[in-house]
């Protein structure tokens, strides 16, 4: 009785040399299946490996071009970090510029005084005959700065005092400086010496009525932030008032006579 596999204990060839179920003949043929199985392993970790050192790579690769695609990243961001304080410092000066409009400097004539004034014949200088005035007076003005935050340096121009169109007389203002919230009284003098009428005044002490106009111009400075911002103010006042005889030698009250321009 025979079987069709060759391993049968029953039916065992009678020739030793045909039987194929040795024990030898299956550990062989184990070990060449761990032996490939082990290959495949270690394949596949190899490429698994190769594969994932090529991802970080051509991933590192990438970040560095992408870098290198920027070389000028700082540079920008110093840039404008440069141009934001810039803005903002701008702005804050605005602001303090703005809000030191609303601080103007106020200027009231408080009165002339009249010291002397003197008619008398005399010759121009082109040699023509005429009456020649000599005035003599002082101009009290009181200056006051309501600014909380800032000092003013004033100049002015020269005071003028007119007859109708004639300048009778004139005086320079010095320079002052007025701090936070204070005020100065400047006194200056007008005066004006043989200055000729050509006819064009009638004067007699005695029945003296002579219609005058004083004009002052002021220029305020203000210095709010060093000299980085800076505030400017401009005053014209015109004082219309009439000098009469019984006016010497008493102060003039301006107060009431006085308009800004």
């Amino acid at each position: 009785m025979s079987f069709g596999s060759g391993c049968s204990p029953i039916g065992s060839p009678s020739h030793p040399h045909y039987y194929h179920c040795s024990p030898i003949h299956h550990s062989r043929e184990s070990s060449t299946s761990r032996f490939s199985d082990r290959a495949l392993l270690s394949y596949k970790s190899v490429r698994e490996g190769s594969v994932r050192r090529r991802y970080e790579t051509d991933d590192g690769d990438d970040e560095t071009e992408a870098g290198d695609d920027d070389p000028f990243r700082t540079i920008r961001l110093y840039a404008c970090l440069i141009l934001s304080l810039i803005l903002l410092f701008t702005v804050f000066c605005l602001i303090l510029w703005g809000a030191s409009k609303s601080y103007p400097p106020k200027v009231v004539v408080k009165g002339i005084l009249v010291r002397n004034l003197n008619v008398q014949a005399g010759n121009d200088m082109s040699g023509v005959p005429t009456d020649m005035m000599s005035f003599n007076s002082t101009v009290r003005i009181l200056y006051r700065n309501p600014s909380t935050f800032f000092a003013v340096h004033v100049t002015a121009s020269p005071l003028l005092l007119h007859y109708s169109n004639l300048l009778l007389s004139s005086g320079e203002m010095k320079k002052f400086a007025v701090g936070r919230m204070s005020g100065a009284s400047i006194v200056t003098v007008v005066h004006g010496h043989q200055i000729p009428l050509y006819g064009g005044v009638s004067v007699h002490v005695d029945t003296l009525s002579l219609p005058l106009n004083l004009t002052i111009a002021l220029r305020s400075k203000a210095y709010i932030l060093g000299r980085l911002v800076t505030s400017k103010f401009h005053t014209r006042i015109i004082c219309s008032f009439t000098l009469n005889a019984n006016h010497f030698p008493k102060p003039i009250s301006l107060l009431h006579s006085c308009n800004d321009h």
